[in-house]
């Protein structure tokens, strides 16, 4: 039994326990029925296997975690601090990990699911913990515009940056429904949200897209599916770029490629994804990923979601070692912490 098993089991059960008062969960999306809600909660495609307590218990006894190693700010470089602007052709992505990215096109600075807080969680004592520091330093972000928020798990939606980002540049924060409504009741009122396929327009040559994304949402056992989870398509005359979030693999994705072609740059998911038995519904594999890539039709894709919490029983290294061995000659590449990759 290692102590990574024994904290990541603890870490479940307290979770459970706590949130069975309700005190963490989120308010609660009130809309008009659609296709993917019913008037009280929010649903999947056909084909998702929704899984539940008695199966996230099942998962933290039988655990078979990989192995991780922690890096710390002694062990590394900070990238540099990126550029105030790209006002020119070309479009700057800054890996900054896990799903977190610097987007800088047509004079807009854009952050996706930022964090940059130790543990993902609502405890500061338990839960996932950062295994490596973030690639730049929140002090070196440029002016940003625009943040994008999946949805509202604490690797995606962590309000302790978001606070920061508000107090710091108070910047225009986009959401799938509901989601604004947590984020309102924390002091950060300057949302927008959006249902799949909906877009709003952020400066004459930038719209923002919410896409289909397979998942799920809660902050504590009573919210679950109460608001929506989303990917986002930015669309730019310099070419669109997709940002798939968090998700499962499923039909859908071709309709993203036919709606938003061509799109230029893709950021798909690669990591969190054993045991398949009880990931798959909500988080794509690597060989997956790449069918994502294909599916969308994708100029260019870049690896997330691995290699700084481990969320699941995939170690540090298995996500890569698994999409070297599935990208094959697929324009799909992983980039480092606080590197720079420049689009034409």
């Amino acid at each position: 039994m290692t102590l990574l098993w024994i904290l990541g089991v603890l870490s479940i059960i307290i979770l459970l326990i706590l949130s069975i008062g309700g005190w963490m969960s989120a308010p609660v999306y009130k809309g008009p029925t659609s296709a993917h809600f019913d008037g009280k909660k929010f649903i999947n495609n056909d084909g998702y296997d929704e899984k539940g307590t008695i199966d996230l218990l099942k998962w933290a006894f039988t655990r078979k975690p990989g192995e991780w190693k922690e890096i710390t700010e002694t062990d590394i470089e900070y990238g540099p601090k990126p550029v105030e602007r790209v006002n020119d052709s070309t479009q700057v992505f800054t890996y900054v990990n896990h799903s977190s990215f610097l987007i800088q096109t047509d004079g807009l600075n854009i952050l996706t699911d930022p964090v940059w807080s130790m543990r993902v969680s609502p405890f500061s004592f338990a839960g996932p913990k950062r295994m490596r520091p973030p690639g730049i330093r929140f002090e070196d972000l440029p002016p940003i515009d625009l943040v994008l928020i999946s949805h509202n798990h604490y690797d995606h939606l962590d309000i302790s940056t978001l606070k920061k980002l508000k107090a710091d540049h108070d910047p225009l924060f986009i959401t799938p429904l509901g989601v604004d409504l947590y984020l309102n009741k924390e002091g950060i009122t300057k949302t927008t949200s959006l249902d799949w396929w909906q877009e709003t327009e952020i400066s004459e040559s930038v719209d923002v897209a919410a896409v289909r994304a397979q998942h799920f949402s809660s902050r504590g056992m009573f919210d679950r599916d109460k608001t929506l989870w989303a990917g986002f398509v930015i669309k730019s005359q310099k070419g669109n770029i997709y940002f798939a979030g968090d998700t499962g693999y499923n039909s859908f994705f071709k309709e993203i490629g036919e709606r938003y072609s061509p799109i230029k740059t893709s950021l798909i998911p690669i990591g969190a994804y054993i045991p398949r038995w009880f990931m798959s519904p909500v988080h794509v594999d690597p060989q997956q990923a790449v069918q994502i890539h294909n599916d969308v039709g994708s100029e260019l894709s870049i690896g997330m979601h691995y290699g700084t919490f481990p969320l699941a029983d995939d170690g540090h290294d298995e996500p890569i070692n698994e999409f070297n061995d599935a990208v094959g000659d697929e324009n799909f590449v992983l980039i480092g912490e606080g590197e720079r990759l420049v689009r034409d």
